[in-house]
């Protein structure tokens, strides 16, 4: 019988669905505090439940010698050592939706105390001051909610603010006309959401593409008395430039449940007359942590008995026999999709893989999910993968696949074909042994290993191009790993694949743009190459 412990505070619900299930639990959520018991406690138990106050260390999870499972109620994992769990051969799941309703709620709670002075009221009445006249607020019926981010919560978000009669528009890169339809938002760029949106609400993953997505140059462009709400993650907002725009009144309020840095026990816009600041408490309510035990007790169960796996967050749904097999084709699909999903700067429509050859004949779930995880990753830094069918589905990005048994001339081949709102974007790859390997771009065949630091540049064939690029690459000190070159015919396009031994700068990327000839060029990283 398997054993499970839950080292943290977790609704009794939690135990009964593991005890129905016939898993023995032990529930002792003192242990979560205490590290050197929990290690003690550790090694007889084949599953560990954790919510945030468990730190499941490399330690911890060493000690756990019969361990095969952690699953976190919650959505961040960032308590778990997801490294160390890989390395031990331990999956970690987490419940990346169970949250979604309460925090959505929040969202649209911070902005009612925004329009409605609501904490400063409160705080003067209490203070027998009756300022009726002080406090004059705005409708928010018939205001523009901008939201940055539609997925799971920003939609949800959406719903409730058409439901107040608000206007809704959406910056999503993934957010398709269709679902935008679907949803009866209006998907715009970020550059019209900052003009016209009245509220601003994000809901985005933290990542490098959207770290202080509001800067200080984005919340100069908005317009004067916006409100912000941020729920998310507290990356995405430039704070100082924030605080400089409210104390000009360029912006009329902000509310805050999300700081770059937490728990926030100082920070400058505390005590801001016009900021409503709450502690991360977007996933706190009953209903919210009800969810995730039960969500979590039902995911565990299902691995420990059946060997299903749910939103796991570093493993996909692979068996023993197959792993070997299986490993350099997926490590193929991944890099094909993060090739292009670097290059794709329009709303994804649709992912077509395509498996030739031998690969038509494998388990190829596992390989599309790597192929779409490594499109969406360049945006969705927390996208794997399990959960990245389930994110492309919520974004209305459509996934096909396509057997062929003629893999031309190749014993198998995968081709990756991206559907945009303005092009197809299309890549094909094979294994040399077990290296994958590039064979063809946009039609172009060229062959081409992967790097961890790459640069793609399209452009005109035309005599001298070559040494141009590359005398502009040495004069800035990029070392050349590798130079890969196709063309679709004499005179016609062209690209470069390079492999350089560092990541090429954005002063180097401006003079290779420069070049005569030269229609892009994108820096690529593939980390785990």
């Amino acid at each position: 019988m398997p054993k499970v412990l839950i080292s943290d505070a977790l609704s009794e619900t939690a135990v009964q669905i593991f005890r129905a299930r016939g898993i023995d639990v032990e529930y002792a959520p003192e242990l979560g505090k205490d590290r050197d018991r929990l290690i003690a406690a550790i090694g007889e138990f084949d599953g560990l439940a954790v919510r945030s106050a468990t730190k499941a260390s490399a330690p911890v999870i060493k000690a756990g010698k019969n361990l095969k499972v952690i699953g976190r109620a919650g959505i961040g994992v960032d308590n778990i050592d997801l490294p160390a769990a890989t390395a031990a051969g331990v999956v970690v799941m987490n419940t990346p939706y169970g949250n979604a309703i309460t925090t959505a709620e929040h969202a649209i709670a911070l902005m009612f105390a925004l329009a409605r002075q609501i904490p400063q009221a409160n705080e003067s009445t209490h203070a027998g001051r009756w300022e009726k006249n002080r406090f004059m607020g705005v409708e928010l019926y018939g205001k523009t909610l901008g939201i940055i981010g539609c997925g799971n919560i920003g939609s949800i978000v959406a719903d409730r603010a058409i439901g107040m009669k608000m206007h809704v528009i959406a910056y999503d890169p993934f957010l398709t006309d269709g679902r935008a339809v679907e949803l009866g938002v209006e998907k715009v760029e970020l550059d019209e959401l900052l003009k016209r949106a009245d509220i601003i609400s994000l809901h985005a993953p933290l990542t490098e593409q959207t770290r202080n997505i509001l800067s200080a140059e984005n919340i100069a462009r908005t317009k004067k008395g916006v409100f912000i709400v941020n729920c998310a993650r507290g990356g995405l907002i430039d704070e100082d430039a924030l605080k400089d725009a409210l104390d000009s009144g360029h912006v009329a309020g902000a509310g805050l449940d999300v700081f770059a840095v937490e728990p926030a026990n100082e920070h400058p816009l505390f005590g801001h007359e016009r900021v409503v600041a709450t502690p991360h408490l977007g996933a706190s309510t009953r209903e919210a942590q009800e969810n995730v035990a039960i969500q979590i007790a039902e995911q565990m169960a299902d691995f420990l008995l059946r060997g299903a796996v749910t939103n796991a967050l570093n493993m996909p749904s692979i068996t023993a026999e197959e792993a070997p097999k299986l490993r350099p084709y997926i490590k193929l699909a991944e890099n094909l999709g993060l090739f292009a999903g670097q290059l794709t700067e329009t709303s994804i429509r649709a992912i077509e893989v395509v498996y030739a050859g031998a690969a038509a004949k494998l388990n190829t779930r596992p390989l599309t999910a790597a192929a779409v995880a490594g499109v969406l990753k360049p945006i969705l830094s927390e996208v794997n993968v399990v959960n990245a069918p389930v994110i492309a589905k919520e974004r209305g990005v459509a996934i096909a696949e396509t057997y062929r048994d003629d893999a031309e001339n190749f014993e198998s081949v995968i081709r990756l074909r991206i559907v945009t709102e303005r092009q197809d974007r299309a890549a094909a790859g094979a294994l040399f042994g077990a290296t994958p390997r590039i064979v063809n771009i946009k039609g172009v065949e060229m062959e081409a290993g992967f790097a961890p630091h790459m640069l793609y540049v399209t452009n005109e064939d035309k005599p001298g191009f070559i040494g141009a690029l590359g005398q502009t690459l040495g004069a800035a000190g990029v070392n050349i790993a590798t130079f890969n070159l196709g063309r679709s015919a004499p005179g016609a396009d062209a690209i470069a694949l390079i492999a350089v031994d560092e990541p090429v700068s954005e002063a180097v990327l401006a003079r290779v743009r420069a070049l005569p000839h030269v229609k892009q060029a994108k820096p690529l990283t593939f980390n785990g190459w």
